[in-house]
């Protein structure tokens, strides 16, 4: 039985209401990642419908409650292309990259015990339901403020084609992406805010070694690359060689190979100065989408 079957799982819809500070105002607050590693961490429910278990929680110490999502290894079923039991590390890995880029697209998380053993455990992001990042336009191109990625079907003998709002925001994560070589950039794992911030979530399938890119964000696809991000990748790059902090860090959550081809494709984003096009190699876009 897979270890996720083990873990009890419990409804949310049960849960009273969190009194913690919500996920905007803990994003200012110093320390945040700090509560997510040594604060005093209490289920309050399971999410259903994810493939791994995954647990809404509230973690509470210094004064301060806040509510995040809590993945414990323990709950990861096994993939055929990545080692089992290494997804939370790459989630922790993400934050890290994205971190030191200088970009608050990933939310705080941290590696820890918790409830059910070690696991990865994010600040929680309240989406703004009012935002509209995705569409599906019947037309043959996209409109203002729109960047196509292409016609996808939507009942039987019609199809409709598949946009992205065009946004910097959008952009920075399309770059992070294919910095992190992430797997699975679905719809569902964008989560703008009501207050004009875009976080990501989910980037356990990321760091593998060969191309793995899969995500709905292609419609900058061989655009360059806009202003500055040259810089920060360069920065970037020097960060993942020799002792520094960030690589010291990586060592601890992924293998060498792995950071060795993170740095390669920053090195290939650097020298290209274009965001990268699919590689025919492997399904460009993740299923289900959203």
């Amino acid at each position: 039985m897979p270890a996720s079957e083990r873990i009890p799982p419990r409804d949310l819809s049960t849960v009273s209401p969190s009194r913690s500070l919500p996920g905007a105002r803990a994003l200012e607050e110093p320390g945040t990642a700090r509560l997510l590693a040594e604060g005093e961490l209490r289920v309050l429910g399971s999410l259903h419908g994810a493939s791994n278990a995954v647990f809404r929680c509230e973690v509470e110490g210094a004064g301060r409650r806040i509510d995040c999502v809590y993945k414990p290894i323990a709950g990861e079923r096994p993939l055929w292309d990545f080692p089992h039991g290494t997804l939370a590390q790459r989630e922790v890995a993400a934050y890290e990259v994205c971190r030191a880029m200088g970009w608050e697209l990933v939310p705080p998380t941290v590696l820890r015990d918790g409830p059910y053993g070690e696991g990865m455990c994010q600040l929680w992001i309240d989406a703004d339901p009012e935002a509209e990042l995705l569409a599906l336009v019947d037309a043959e191109q996209a409109g203002p403020g729109w960047k196509a990625v292409g016609r996808a079907e939507v009942a039987e003998g019609r199809t409709a084609l598949l946009v992205h709002a065009d946004t910097p925001g959008l952009r920075r994560m399309a770059v992070l992406d294919a910095v992190i070589n992430n797997g699975d950039r679905k719809g569902g794992h964008l989560l703008p805010t009501a207050d004009g911030r875009l976080h990501g979530i989910d980037h356990g399938v990321a760091f593998h070694p060969e191309d793995k890119l899969r995500t709905l964000l292609w419609g900058w696809a061989g655009e360059p690359l806009p202003r500055g991000v040259t810089e920060v990748l360069g920065r970037l790059s020097l960060g993942l060689s020799g002792t520094g902090a960030l690589a010291d860090r990586l060592r601890e959550l992924i293998t060498a190979e792995e950071t060795a081809a993170l740095r390669e494709r920053v090195d290939r984003l650097v020298s290209s100065g274009r965001h990268p096009v699919p590689s025919g190699q492997w399904p460009a876009i993740p299923w289900p989408p959203v």
